[in-house]
């Protein structure tokens, strides 16, 4: 059974930072590109960041692209999504999903709230 579990959300203030981190089981993580998507309240599902199965590719919507660093340690089966300055509008549900595509296997997710 393919498992999800994103974490490292929070409450943050705008121009912070927070690590989202993904551990994923049941799959070979390794073999498999990773992507985060976000939703926030009354919209509908955003895609926001992705890697391929080595991490040495990576994209970016342009709405985050200078401000969020994706990432994977295939050793531990775990993707992280490094968020810098961040702002209101980021706020939403992070998830990350098996995949390149937005509607991959995606995990309970994780909230995110930028507001002072």
């Amino acid at each position: 059974e393919v498992q999800l579990q994103a974490s490292g959300g929070g409450l943050v203030q705008p121009g912070g930072s927070l690590r989202l981190s993904c551990v994923a089981s049941g799959f070979t993580f390794g073999s498999y590109d990773m992507s985060w998507v976000r939703q926030a309240p009354g919209k509908g599902p955003e895609y926001v960041s992705a890697t391929n199965s080595g991490g040495g590719t990576s994209y970016y919507a342009d709405s985050v692209k200078g401000r969020f660093t994706i990432s994977r340690d295939n050793a531990k089966n775990t993707a992280y999504l490094q968020m810098d300055s961040l702002k209101p509008e980021d706020t939403a549900v992070y998830y990350c999903v098996k995949g390149a595509s937005s509607s991959g296997t995606k995990g309970r997710g994780t909230q995110v709230t930028v507001s002072s």
